[in-house]
């Protein structure tokens, strides 16, 4: 897939749809003394046919000592009239949460849309939202996608083994992180499963974990396998498909 170039847009488009899926990704900059502090700098969200939901460079709340450039392509001029973190994050959180309040997203589900992401956890915490566990579908974290329940595989090795072309081959853009995941999404949700097939229930369904015990054989096997032992372990997505 050819770079796409973005024009930045600090509002949230809800225009001419309104997902229940939506992927979002974040670029950080670098904050601290040895600028080793990621510090969100650009935030992209896009709907399942990948068009732009919220695209904006982001103003941290401390100084910037690294913007990465070699990786980000994010200047000082980017961010000197960007929107204060907080703004976006309001932004982004009321539009996740579809206007509810978090306590009661957390409490019932509500209407809240699921998102979609390569390393969600940390990008939400440098966003500061806090999202329910079981709206959350990470492909970091996805035991499919996953040699063991303890090693990631980068979406850069996910995206050129799984969907067959290369991203993030010099700056990075959070819109074709966003496109990654979401196509690794879909990929995982369309899966063929045994008619028989049931999914795992309580805290399985949010930590997407194996047992520990069982990592030698999770190496060996294809991710078609590990969906057909999925019952018992995790959540998984085919599942979102039912709910449509």
């Amino acid at each position: 897939m050819s770079r796409l170039s973005l024009q930045g847009s600090s509002e949230i488009d809800t225009k001419t749809r309104d997902p229940q899926v939506v992927a979002l990704a974040c670029k950080m900059v670098g904050g601290g003394s040895d600028g080793s502090l990621d510090l969100c700098a650009r935030v992209c969200l896009i709907d399942e046919d990948e068009n732009i939901i919220f695209h904006s460079y982001v103003k941290p709340q401390i100084p910037v000592t690294n913007y990465r450039f070699e990786t980000t392509g994010i200047r000082t001029e980017h961010l000197r009239d960007a929107p204060p973190l907080k703004q976006v994050q309001r932004k982004i959180q009321d539009f996740l949460c579809n206007g509810e309040a978090i306590w009661k997203i957390r409490s019932r589900g509500g209407k809240a849309r699921v998102v979609v992401g390569h390393g969600l956890d940390h990008d939400l915490n440098c966003l500061g939202i806090e999202y329910p566990a079981l709206l959350i579908r990470d492909t970091a974290n996805y035991p499919p996608l996953m040699k063991t329940s303890k090693l990631s595989n980068s979406l850069k090795y996910l995206t050129q083994a799984y969907l067959g072309y290369e991203i993030q081959t010099g700056v990075q853009d959070p819109y074709e992180d966003c496109v990654a995941a979401v196509r690794l999404y879909n990929r995982m949700r369309s899966q063929a499963h045994p008619p028989d097939y049931s999914s795992g229930s309580g805290e399985a369904q949010s930590r997407n974990n194996f047992a520990s015990w069982r990592q030698r054989d999770l190496e060996k096997m294809t991710p078609e396998a590990l969906l057909e032992i999925s019952a018992s372990d995790y959540y998984c997505w085919c599942l979102d498909s039912l709910c449509k």
